[in-house]
């Protein structure tokens, strides 16, 4: 068992070094497995947000010139330190999250992913070209960098979101940027922000505040922020797409989401109990791409619910740290009441209650903010615990008579993240992939979420924007179009000084 310590009080990051904030306001940062506070986050003032942007606007101008092969050779050291420090950055997440030991990985193994994916920016930012596309006249189009964004991340991923999604691609493609790490799980990304500078990331070009959403605003209205990259809730990405959009901002705002997977009868139900559990209890429930309900056909649904129940009991639930616990802690006392009070909207509704992962505790971790699988059958419509986002380790399940009704419910969702389909037919499985309205569906795959060179496309109110995160999308959200149309006079031409008519090489 891990004792708690003195709470460290942390700094925030600009202009390349840690700097002690003034503020007298500090967020508690727990480790969830023992629920102990063991830091202190800074809740930085108005004046030092606006130093953060004053920085990255200072460095933009010499970033931006640095030719994108010279860039990238930050991203590869980069690269290099992620791979030195996998198992330090890992156990971080772990103590700060609450994700256990193979969670944390593939949240430290994300960052990882788009910075090898962000290295390819000299091919990512060649644009096309026309030779002669009118007589006499080139044209070609070229793909710059804006100036300084920002990254408003979430609690749920700390390293992933704003060391992954966010910096790699907006620092590779010449941008700087200013980053606002989710204030009671910043110590990953601080660590990785001290990587970068390890790596030669010039100073100022990336910077690390932690502050309340009023001072967040700053970062919507500031004219010298020129796009927001956000995760979090759908209220609030409303918000941040409304305001920072009205200050002539991009914006990409990822939000909630309620997943369906649809199982068919023919589903290899095994294997698809273990691939529903895995996605509805993998960190904790606690991912925008986790599967909270499974839609079922009611002729096997009895026996998936058996199966599924058999699993969850199965989970070995424990310390984040410990490599043998397959279901961690929640982040913090308050989220774990949060889902808790979700379950009991579950019965006061009427769903059936099949298996309560309520008042768990884990011995000599009694003081954890534990939360054990918890299972909700016969879930009917306007159920709140079948379409709201709970963000724990609750599953529902839903019945239906046919894959058309299964297919037209799933569709119903105001969000639209990911749809999953299990089943071996590959007719059902082609027509659920054309019909469902989600952005990522997977086929007998739970967490359809594609690797970094695809990016990360939900769709309906889990979006807010017209580019997404990762992908091309990615490389166009962090630069604009340019296009350069060139004609060289000839000595006749430019002898007799005449314009052929007033289009000149438009058509």
């Amino acid at each position: 068992m891990i004792t708690a310590v003195e709470p460290k009080k942390l700094r925030y990051w600009v202009g390349g070094e840690w700097k002690t904030s003034r503020t007298d306001h500090y967020m508690d940062c727990y480790d969830p497995s023992i629920g102990e506070v063991v830091a202190r986050t800074p809740q930085c003032t108005p004046a030092e947000v606006e130093a953060a942007i004053a920085s990255a606007k200072a460095a933009f101008p010499a970033w931006a010139d640095t030719p994108a092969n010279k860039r990238v050779q930050v991203l590869f050291r980069m690269k290099t330190l992620l791979d030195k420090h996998q198992d330090e950055l890992t156990r971080l997440v772990a103590e700060e999250h609450g994700k256990v030991w193979d969670e944390a990985l593939g949240d430290v193994l994300k960052v990882t992913e788009v910075v090898e994916f962000a290295t390819g920016a000299p091919h990512l930012l060649k644009g096309p070209a026309v030779m002669n596309v009118t007589p006499g006249y080139d044209t070609t189009q070229v793909l710059e960098p804006l100036g300084v964004f920002a990254g408003i991340a979430p609690w749920n991923f700390p390293a992933m979101i704003p060391m992954g999604w966010m910096a790699p691609l907006c620092i590779a493609t010449g941008n700087t940027m200013v980053l606002k790490a989710a204030s009671f799980v910043p110590r990953s990304s601080m660590r990785i922000m001290e990587l970068w500078a390890e790596a030669g990331l010039p100073k100022g070009v990336l910077n690390l505040v932690t502050c309340s959403r009023k001072e967040a605003e700053i970062l919507l209205t500031h004219p010298d922020v020129k796009g927001i990259s956000f995760v979090g809730s759908t209220s609030v990405g409303q918000h941040i797409y409304a305001i920072a959009a009205a200050h002539g901002k991009r914006v990409q705002a990822l939000t909630e989401a309620k997943n369906h997977a649809l199982v068919l009868s023919d589903a290899a139900l095994e294997r698809t109990a273990r691939g529903i559990v895995n996605s509805a209890c993998g960190c904790a429930g606690e991912r925008c791409m986790a599967l909270p309900v499974a839609v079922v056909e009611e002729k096997i649904a009895d026996d998936l619910v058996e199966a599924l129940v058999r699993v969850m009991k199965e989970l070995k639930v424990g310390p984040a740290y410990d490599k043998a616990s397959q279901l961690g802690p929640l982040v913090n006392d308050d989220h774990r009441r949060s889902v808790i009070s979700w379950i009991e909207k579950g019965v006061e509704e009427g769903a059936e209650l099949v298996l309560d992962g309520r008042g768990l505790t884990v011995p000599g971790y009694e003081k954890g903010f534990y939360l054990g699988p918890t299972l909700f059958d016969h879930v009917k419509k306007g159920m709140s615990v079948g379409d709201r986002e709970i963000f724990g380790p609750v599953l529902a399940i839903k019945r239906v008579k046919s894959f058309d009704e299964g297919v037209e419910l799933i569709n119903e969702s105001e969000f639209g993240n990911g749809s999953v389909i299990y089943t071996q037919s590959g007719y059902h499985a082609r027509e659920f992939s054309k019909r469902s309205h989600a952005g990522m569906v997977g086929v007998n795959v739970g967490i359809p979420v594609p690797l970094a060179m695809f990016g990360f496309t939900g769709h309906k109110a889990s979006f807010f924007g017209d580019l997404h995160t990762m992908g091309t999308d990615g490389v166009r959200f962090f630069t604009e179009q340019k296009s350069v149309t060139a004609h060289w006079f000839s000595a006749t031409e430019a002898r007799e000084g005449k314009v052929r008519n007033s289009w000149d090489g438009m058509i």
